[in-house]
């Protein structure tokens, strides 16, 4: 498009950087430019008229025409001023919008053909309604931003021309370059208005938006600034006040606890973190407790402290001697783990299970390695535990949690490799709330308890340095994957020579200390005590016998205090005196021979006991009557001991047709105790058969052993127990099954130079040893 034909006319062109000028704005201006500064001079050679148009980009050096908007203002330049660094800063006042119609020069300086564009006047209605929106939404836009001061909106709303206000308004709005050219590109002055009106409410809507975002970071700030200043002045008063109660103090307390001790780095790093967490709770929280209790829970525990065993076996052996008398099997098992220990160095501690009688010294034995050792000893008690929580803790989520039974005693023990002691292994229930049971395989498996792990606790804590005892009266009752992992010593109990040694050495010198007496103030001769042993007490441990002892002492301490003698000697006419009539008859149940009553061995858990079986035969129908509380097992084996007599009743001379015009009744006397198991079979059928025979039974013969219906006679369990029993009874023969030979050497000499063990395979040989001819009668 030519220059005549667009009636353009010759500007030069000074292109603006990161600003917009718009009619009827009067603003300073900074040249440096080498084109826009001959662009200006050139300007105030002619008519003082210079054509300013934005750049599209700021930092464009050298723009070309496409760089540069092609609508601009038209400016008259009013002032020019050379400043020092070289720079010209000149006043201009925007005329009118124009627009470039083509460039004639771009060498020297930017010259341009521009066509002007003038506003048309507009007093349509609908233009002024826009304006006083426009205005109102400045105002809202004002009252928002801070950038604007209050007097611009009186000057603004001076202006009657539309389009020159919503110029005015534009140049006020901090707003993108391409924004602000899009206004000045808008000739219609409605459209124009209406454009400004959007940009309006957007800016409106985004200042809103700032205005909430910075409310709620002042607020979030002054919340953190008045807490610091509340914190600090709390520190403060309590420095003041020399006071460490606060959680300032608690901290800081925590944090020295942790410096001091040597802890493996996974528990440090545990410890600090909780740490830091308490540091950060408001002191009213809950939560700051359960943190506390974990973190001395952590410190309380020995991660890494260990005793130095005493590895002298001699030593050893004489603590153990001291100690107790006799328990050969689990004292050498504490010098074999001692001997390896030394030449190992470093072991994985045993589990060993004591299993015995009450009374026999389990618990005490326990202390005693421990003490052979030079460990620290810790005792827990498994009786009626019936919640795995006991054993593994709860989680720290519960109210109340706390660590189990196991870390607890390590807690208490204070060092990784104690004696620990799990006592009454075999009275642990389960129930909804788990298996305990099942929780201690873990803790007594020494391929796993290297890192055992408690609920509460949640650090895996090696428990593999400790030595594990545990204890319990009977097998049966302990889970076998649990007795798999265990080491069974047995202990018996104790022969009449052991008990009077235990008494002599132990029970008498500690009763005596116990109830303040001095050595020479009671004496109990040996007599006395084998009487108290016999005819006061029947048990495999010496428990009732330390209390009968103890009673003793009692009597002597009152003696002395009302002065009615210094000293007191007990002789065995004397106990009478003191503890009563006995209640127990030493010697034989039967003092003479019996028909139908025969004496049975059988174990229980208190130990070995003698059972009297009797069988009576009446005139009836056949009925077989058995009573005495008898169990399953035992019932059978009554029915199969009267099967086998029935098929042998021609060989031992009885009618074959006893059954059917005979009543038998099978009785075991003590009628409210329960009694089971197989091992009574040939004492059932020695019973009956005498009774049928009517041959006597010999009073001095106690047997044991299951009967099969062809009259073989299979091996029972627990032989040394009955054998130990059927001595204290004063039995002189025992019949046992022939396979329990292997058992004889566990029986101690004392009891075989007394009794005489008849090993027997079939109920033949059992018959010719128990019965003995009748005198007489035929």
């Amino acid at each position: 498009m030519g220059p005549s034909k667009s009636k353009g006319r010759r500007f030069p062109l000074l292109p603006l950087r990161g600003l917009l000028v718009y009619p009827s704005m009067v603003l300073h201006l900074d040249v440096g430019r080498e084109k826009s500064v001959k662009a200006l001079e050139k300007a105030m050679v002619e008519d003082n008229l210079i054509l300013l148009c934005s750049q599209s980009e700021v930092n464009i050096e050298e723009p070309t025409q496409e760089d540069i908007f092609r609508i601009g203002t038209v400016a008259n330049v009013r002032q020019m001023l050379k400043l020092p660094n070289g720079t010209i800063r000149v006043l201009v006042e925007g005329m009118e919008r124009a627009e470039i119609i083509e460039y004639t020069d771009q060498e020297e300086y930017y010259e341009v053909i521009a066509r002007e564009l003038p506003e048309a006047d507009n007093n349509d209605p609908e233009v002024s309604a826009l304006m006083r929106t426009v205005l109102s939404q400045f105002e809202n836009y004002i009252n928002l931003s801070k950038k604007v001061t209050p007097e611009t909106l009186a000057a603004v709303s001076d202006i009657d021309e539309p389009g020159r206000l919503a110029d005015v308004i534009t140049s006020h709005l901090s707003l993108k370059i391409k924004d602000k050219q899009e206004i000045l590109e808008t000739i219609d002055v409605r459209k124009r208005l209406e454009k400004l009106l959007d940009i309006l409410n957007n800016e409106r809507e985004v200042l809103e938006l700032e205005r909430k975002i910075n409310q709620r970071v002042k607020k979030q700030m002054e919340k953190t600034q008045k807490e610091y200043y509340l914190r600090e002045q709390m520190k403060a008063i309590q420095k003041e006040l020399g006071d460490k109660e606060g959680r300032a103090g608690e901290v800081e307390e925590l944090r020295s606890q942790l410096q001091e001790m040597e802890l493996p780095e996974v528990v440090h790093e545990k410890i600090e973190k909780e740490i830091d967490r308490l540091e950060k709770m408001p002191a009213s929280s809950a939560e700051g407790g359960v943190i506390r209790n974990y973190v001395d829970w952590l410190l309380a525990l020995p991660w890494t402290y260990t005793t130095e065993d005493d590895l002298d076996i001699n030593k050893a052996e004489q603590v153990l001697d001291e100690d107790h008398y006799g328990l050969e099997k689990p004292k050498e098992r504490v010098l074999e783990y001692l001997a390896v220990q030394k030449l190992v160095k470093k072991m994985k501690g045993p589990i060993l299970c004591l299993v015995g009688p009450p009374g026999v010294g389990k618990t005490s034995l326990a202390r005693s390695i421990a003490r052979s050792l030079e460990r620290k000893f810790v005792r827990i008690s498994l009786g009626g535990v019936r919640d795995e929580a006991e054993i593994r803790g709860h989680r720290r989520t519960y109210v109340g949690a706390m660590p189990g039974r196991i870390i607890q005693g390590m807690k208490t023990a204070g060092s990784l490799n104690p004696v620990f002691l799990l006592d009454e292994i075999d009275k642990m229930a389960s129930d909804f709330r788990g298996d305990p049971s099942a929780a201690l395989l873990e803790v007594l498996d020494p391929e796993q308890n290297n890192t055992f792990s408690d609920h509460f606790i949640e650090i895996p804590f090696d428990l593999s340095q400790v030595m594990f005892v545990t204890t319990a009266n009977a097998l049966h009752n302990i889970p076998r994957p649990l007795l798999d992992r265990m080491e069974v010593l047995y202990i018996p109990g104790y022969t009449e020579l052991e008990k009077l040694q235990i008494a002599t050495r132990y029970l008498l010198p500690k009763q005596k200390k116990e109830h303040g007496l001095q050595p020479e103030q009671l004496e109990l001769d040996e007599e006395a005590l084998l009487k108290v042993i016999r005819e006061y007490t029947r048990e495999s441990g010496v428990r009732n016998l330390e209390q009968q002892i103890a009673a003793l002492c009692r009597k002597a301490a009152k003696s002395i205090v009302t002065n009615e003698s210094e000293s007191i000697a007990i002789h065995a006419d004397d106990i009478k005196d003191y503890l009563g009539i006995p209640k127990f008859r030493y010697g034989m149940a039967e003092l003479e021979d019996q028909v139908g009553t025969v004496t049975g061995l059988a174990w229980t858990e208190v130990g070995g006991e003698t059972l009297t079986i009797e069988v009576t035969v009446v005139p009836g129908t056949g009925k077989l009557t058995l009573t005495g509380k008898l169990g399953d097992v035992m019932k059978e084996s009554a029915q199969a001991a009267f099967s086998y007599t029935r098929s042998k009743a021609t060989e031992l001379g009885i009618d074959p047709d006893f059954h059917e015009k005979l009543d038998v009744h099978i009785h075991i006397p003590e009628g409210a105790i329960p009694k089971d198991g197989p091992s009574a079979g040939i004492t059932i059928a020695t019973a009956l058969i005498s009774s049928l025979t009517k041959r006597h039974v010999a009073r001095d013969v106690a047997m044991t052993g299951e009967i099969t219906l062809r009259g073989r006679v299979l091996p029972i369990g627990g032989l040394k127990e009955k054998s130990l029993a059927a001595h204290r009874a004063g039995y002189k023969k025992i019949l046992l099954p022939k396979d329990n030979e292997r058992d004889l050497r566990d029986i101690p000499d004392s009891v075989k130079n007394d009794v005489e063990f008849v090993p027997v395979s079939h109920m033949d040989q059992v018959l010719e040893h128990a019965l003995v001819e009748q005198a007489g009668v035929h």
